[in-house]
């Protein structure tokens, strides 16, 4: 039988190698089993959809979340902004911030240095 641990170590696996397909169908397994997803879950999930440049997945999740009532964390939503500061999408790094406020989840130095490195890296800085 499945349960919860399983699931998340399989999704984290997939979070290595940035296989966000596959951490995404295992999500949407664990609801159809009706098998609890957790923070673990929902966070290795992002991180998968990050790590391959899935950021519309990374917020679907993040929307999920809120709806389920999971809680939300800095590790929710970190392993997003980096991506976002590698591909110089200031938009969406700035929109990551947005959504962090909304939740009430508080920044850290590693959400601004990621927001702010996007807007560098695209000639955004004014």
């Amino acid at each position: 039988e499945s349960n919860t641990i399983t699931f998340n170590s399989a999704i984290s696996a997939c979070a290595k190698d940035g296989e966000w397909e596959k951490a995404l169908q295992l999500v949407s397994v664990m609801a159809r089993s009706q098998v609890y997803a957790n923070g673990i879950t929902f966070n290795a999930a992002i991180s998968a959809c990050s790590k391959g440049r899935n950021w519309e997945g990374a917020l679907q999740l993040v929307a999920v979340m809120t709806q389920n009532t999971v809680e939300l964390d800095t590790i929710t939503f970190n392993p997003a902004m980096i991506e976002r500061a590698v591909d110089a999408i200031w938009e969406a790094a700035l929109q990551l911030v947005a959504v962090m406020a909304q939740c009430g989840v508080e920044s850290n130095t590693a959400t601004f240095n990621s927001a702010i490195s996007s807007c560098a890296y695209a000639g955004k800085w004014e």
